[in-house]
């Protein structure tokens, strides 16, 4: 792993994760301007583990599950590292003497440090005469380490009073459209494993139906927080897309995109009877799957993104996602009985 490179010294990495980032389980927030719930948590955290001794830290999700499942189709990407409100006076202050106090930075490295944030230039005593009316912002990275994962640690923590935006000057604070295209990626969405029919196997040239059931297909939403911002995320699925897994085979539609019914559900289930009609969605498989094995039918849904935000109402865009499995489906050729 790459050493942290730092404006005056080299941090080595694995000595210094714990100052890196911390996805903790979210808690409940305020997510007006700020001093509410999520606030009052990071006051009250001081001593748990985690960033800085400090407890549910840096951007927090809710529902938090982890990474998500959704392969995003526009050209954005999380950026590689960020500012978010992380410390209170008294935790930054302990986080900055932590490292001080092991004299692994170097002299020069931590004098210039005391002179920012305890000596008043810009900061007296680690802002301590702010207390409770703000927090300092500092550096996290993006957890799959993407190209330019350190550039953060050339960049000083800044200090933002509670209600007010981060300076002008740093683009690299955390935004509630960050914070959207951050939920975005941590939203997961239902498995696409579609019903087949009708029983009995699927056969060549007999229409195979395929649905799926609208219960499990519904609009997802995650919401990404940070102390005073906020960004909700909501995953709605608008279409079916199906490929047999072989050339073989005809679509049903013919583009293979099965839109959803207005009743949320896709596809229309199978009733007895119906077998040589052609569905709604579905396939004809012209074929057997043979010895080689099943075919490897695949089925991914599209989602449309939209975000809301700490001042950003209504609903914008965030293009559109998709998640897809593999099931096996097996084809077999119809059995003439002769007389």
């Amino acid at each position: 792993m790459p050493a942290l490179k730092g404006q005056y010294g080299t941090l080595a990495a694995t000595a210094a994760l714990g100052l890196l980032f911390l996805y903790a389980s979210p808690a409940q927030a305020d997510f007006g301007t700020g001093g509410g719930a999520a606030g009052k948590d990071l006051e009250s955290h001081a001593g748990d583990s985690g960033k800085g001794g400090g407890g549910k830290h840096g951007v927090q999700y809710a529902p938090d599950n982890g990474p998500g499942n959704l392969t995003s189709v526009s050209d954005w990407s999380p950026p590689p590292c960020w500012f978010a409100p992380t410390y209170s006076p008294a935790e930054f202050q302990k986080e900055k003497e932590d490292v001080w106090n092991q004299e692994s930075t170097g002299y020069q490295w931590d004098a210039v440090e005391r002179d920012k944030y305890v000596n008043g230039h810009p900061y007296k005593d680690f802002n301590k005469a702010k207390a409770g009316k703000g927090y300092w912002w500092t550096a996290y990275v993006d957890e799959t380490y993407p190209s330019g994962w350190d550039a953060c640690y050339d960049r000083d923590d800044f200090w933002v009073d509670t209600g007010h935006a981060p300076p002008a000057n740093r683009p690299d604070a955390i935004t509630p459209k960050m914070l959207a295209e951050l939920a975005s990626a941590h939203t997961t969405v239902p498995d696409t494993q579609v019903t087949l029919a009708p029983a009995g196997g699927t056969k060549v040239n007999l229409p195979t139906w395929a649905w799926l059931d609208k219960a499990e297909f519904k609009p997802v939403s995650v919401t990404a927080y940070v102390p005073g911002v906020s960004a909700t995320t909501t995953a709605k699925p608008v279409s079916l897309k199906l490929e047999p897994g072989t050339d073989d085979a005809e679509l049903h539609p013919g583009s293979g995109e099965c839109t959803f019914n207005a009743d949320g559900s896709i596809g229309t289930p199978y009733k007895a009877g119906e077998a040589s009609k052609t569905p709604p969605c579905g396939i004809t498989y012209l074929r057997a799957s043979g010895s080689n094995g099943p075919f490897k039918l695949r089925a991914t849904i599209t989602w449309n993104i939209t975000w809301t935000g700490t001042g950003n109402p209504g609903q914008h865009s965030l293009g559109t996602g998709s998640f897809g499995t593999t099931q096996d489906v097996t084809v077999d050729e119809i059995q003439a009985i002769n007389r």
